[in-house]
């Protein structure tokens, strides 16, 4: 006998996640977990006996609900379940997860779709911050097929855009968490920042790199990686995140001078494997970096000083815009970005009865 658990499988963004409605999962955290590192198939590097896909940005998964509040329709919660170890991170946000939270409501019939364009409001449960989700709703139907290309991902699909109003300091209370612009750890120097992820930034060459190295060449130069760790640990302190020995975050990002037009590069860590691309919540904590008088960004950054701006991150596979809002007096007061998503396959995940009986489907 085994579990059947219904499951939307979607790519979301540049990552690939399992959508499930709270109520068809566990309500005890812990076994929870349980579950869904038994869905995904962890722990194993190949995740063979789940549906994970031996990565990261494929083992990953949204928990969605009607809200309660009054400010938000739907309260989602992201978990990072680990490849090679039995751990399920709630520690952070996952936007491209993000972008599929709407077009799986759509789909479960948690919201009502309107003409042309449906505006969601989702309430991130990991930060405890609103998100609002327009998508494509022509006739007032979920249509996933436009025009819209994002790098990371081969066809074109209908754009999904997300924006927060305030994001700064999601996970660290504040948007600088060492209070400080710059900061110095084992003589590096490195800013440490949280708008929307933790992420210590640090350019290239101090770490004796170019920063157009591959995410593979990056991967087996097993020096650096151990600095990045010895440094990032040394960060989780500084940065109100305590032991981050078990945790996914700060996110370690190597940055140099823009190689395509873009406004910074980057090779971003999450946080021990190169990323191929850039965590959508990453990308938006690089392009704040830029905009701040002397951080490690804002000496080789290419971007102009205006209330509204557009930044290209350059990252190995293409690039992400970011989509930043200042004040007059320069303070960021909003981001957003353009994601797509696709729902991929429904049906039912299965898992061992031992690990979770759920009396419901009886």
């Amino acid at each position: 006998m085994q579990t059947r658990i219904r499951c939307l499988l979607m790519r979301g963004g540049t990552s690939k996640g399992a959508y499930f409605l709270a109520q068809d999962l566990p309500q005890d955290a812990e076994l929870r977990d349980q579950v869904l590192l038994a869905i995904m198939g962890s722990p194993d590097v190949r995740q063979i006996d789940g549906i994970g896909g031996g990565n990261s940005l494929t083992s990953k998964v949204a928990i969605v609900q009607r809200s309660l509040r009054e400010d938000a329709d739907l309260d989602y919660l992201f978990a990072q379940v680990n490849v090679d170890q039995a751990k399920v991170d709630y520690g952070q946000n996952c936007g491209n997860i993000l972008a599929g939270v709407a077009p799986f409501a759509i789909e479960r019939g948690l919201i009502k779709t309107q003409e042309t364009i449906t505006t969601v409001r989702v309430f991130m449960q990991n930060t405890e911050q609103l998100a609002y989700a327009s998508i494509q709703t022509p006739d007032a139907k979920l249509d996933y097929v436009g025009e819209t290309y994002i790098d990371g991902v081969r066809e074109p699909a209908a754009e999904i855009i997300l924006e927060f109003a305030d994001i700064a300091g999601s996970t660290c209370g504040q948007l600088l968490p060492t209070g400080q612009v710059k900061d110095e750890i084992d003589g590096i120097s490195v800013t440490c920042i949280d708008n929307g992820m933790p992420v210590v930034l640090i350019q290239a060459q101090d770490l004796g790199c170019h920063g157009n190295e591959t995410p593979q060449e990056l991967d087996q130069n097993h020096v650096l990686k151990a600095q990045l760790e010895k440094i990032r640990l040394k960060a989780g302190h500084m940065m109100n995140l305590g032991d981050v020995t078990e945790k996914t975050i700060p996110k370690m990002c190597l940055i140099s001078s823009a190689q395509a037009g873009g406004a910074i590069n980057t090779r971003s860590f999450i946080p021990h494997q190169c990323h191929s691309a850039i965590g959508v919540f990453g990308a938006t904590s690089v392009a704040t970096a830029c905009i701040l008088p002397e951080s490690v960004a804002n000496s080789i950054v290419r971007c102009v000083d205006q209330s509204e701006q557009r930044l290209d991150i350059e990252h190995p596979s293409g690039h992400f815009t970011v989509l930043l809002k200042r004040d007059w007096s320069g303070s960021v007061t909003g981001c957003g970005f353009v994601r797509t998503a696709r729902a991929l396959f429904d049906g039912w995940v299965l898992i061992p009865s031992q690990i979770w009986k759920n009396q419901l489907q009886n």
